[in-house]
């Protein structure tokens, strides 16, 4: 079951919006709604799941709808038409207790504004929620400080706000969304107002808490690069519709229309592009029961200079060059580990593509290994890279068309 579910979720702004809500529904833009009945479409019968512990990232232009969005999936306003559903409830049913302790205790939100009091401590600002809700001072005290420590503010709790900066201002509220405990963060343009490498840093942050909790996060921006660095997956919003959902890859290889295309054409694809979607089949010999002549043979057939060596558990021990491993035939040897070299470039699946650039410029005769667990899991060829960063469609197996 889906942590979150979208139907048909619509908010049409103004005194009368039955008239508006029937022309959305004979597929009137936006632009004729408004000249019409005056009426501003917010959001148009969006329809998505969430899933439990992923970034959904909700991304658009300004007035493309997003943050009113994020707002109805918390009922901090009311939709016009349409269903939310958190964990299998209804939003729509629950009373104004119901509502309450939803968002104190599974939805916690945090806005692009810190919105943290002055005249409070860093701790008491993280407890504030906890102390409204009625919970004792030392549980309390003990989750804010649990809080603080896990968005890498221990040690700031007695100073207030006008003595951090504005990146560590955005990491208390951070800190007291997550006091809460919820199952679901909600984060409305949270970074936009910090400056690029704090920013960087922030979105850093986040992934690190990520993998630690394992939330729920929806995420709302409009800088396609923090959706790409974030967003296991991209929801695209103009004019209150939904464009495109998909993961990273499916929006810059493959985009809906031109509207997402003019978003993804000047995106730095090296930034997005891990090495587990350019990776190819490695060739191989084994050093445990295979010799100089099998590397070669093996060489000749793929139509390869250099083979990388491995045991019989694919534990990888390093390459061997066809001219090193004539050589060692000519001497009449058949030891393959004398050839062998041990120093090899090597890089992870989860490597980004611009982190390893410079591997592949130094050593162009000679694949990267891709290896994990010491086990040598594929190779990273020039070829493949290329066409990634191209355009080309790269498919997870690492051929490219």
């Amino acid at each position: 079951m889906a942590k979150i579910k979208v139907e048909g979720l619509t908010k049409i702004f103004g005194k009368k919006p039955k008239k508006a809500l029937e022309l959305l529904q004979q597929n009137k833009t936006k632009e004729e709604i408004l000249k019409e009945t005056g009426h501003t479409v917010g959001v148009n019968q969006a329809s998505f799941e969430v899933e439990e512990g992923e970034i959904f990232v909700i991304m658009g232009l300004s007035g493309s709808g997003k943050s009113t969005l994020v707002r109805l999936l918390n009922r901090l306003i009311d939709p016009t038409s349409g269903s939310v559903w958190v964990d299998g409830e209804d939003l729509a049913t629950m009373n104004n207790e119901q509502l309450r302790q939803t968002r104190r205790k599974k939805v916690s939100m945090v806005f692009q504004n810190f919105g943290l009091f002055p005249f409070r401590t860093i701790l008491n600002n993280v407890e504030y929620g906890l102390e409204v809700q009625g919970m004792k001072k030392e549980e309390r005290e003990q989750k804010a400080r649990k809080a603080l420590e896990l968005v890498g503010l221990k040690g700031y709790e007695q100073m207030y706000p006008n003595e951090l900066s504005g990146g560590m201002q955005q990491r208390v509220g951070l800190a007291r969304a997550l006091a809460n405990d919820p199952d679901i963060l909600l984060m409305d343009e949270a970074f936009s107002a910090l400056d690029p490498l704090i920013r960087k840093d922030m979105q850093d942050e986040l992934i690190d808490i990520q993998n630690k909790m394992q939330k729920t996060i929806v995420f709302i921006t409009h800088d396609l690069d923090e959706a790409l660095r974030l967003g296991d997956r991209i929801l695209i919003m103009k004019d209150g519709s939904i464009v495109q959902i998909g993961t990273p890859e499916e929006i810059l290889m493959s985009p809906e229309n031109e509207y997402v295309e003019r978003f993804v054409e000047d995106v730095d694809r090296s930034k997005v592009f891990t090495v587990e979607q350019v990776m190819i089949r490695a060739e191989t010999v084994n050093a445990d029961k295979e010799g100089p002549r099998v590397a070669l043979q093996r060489m000749k057939e793929a139509k390869i200079s250099s083979i990388y060596v491995t045991d019989r558990h694919r534990k990888l021990l390093g390459i061997v060059h066809a001219e090193d491993v004539s050589q060692l035939i000519k001497e009449g040897k058949d030891d393959l580990k004398e050839a062998m070299e041990t120093e090899v470039p090597t890089v992870t699946k989860e490597t980004v593509l611009r982190d390893m650039m410079d591997l592949l410029t130094e050593r162009t005769n000679v694949p990267v290994a891709v290896v994990e667990d010491e086990k040598l899991k594929g190779i990273v060829v020039r070829g493949t890279v290329v066409a990634a960063l191209s355009g080309s469609e790269v498919k997870l197996n690492g051929t490219s068309s």
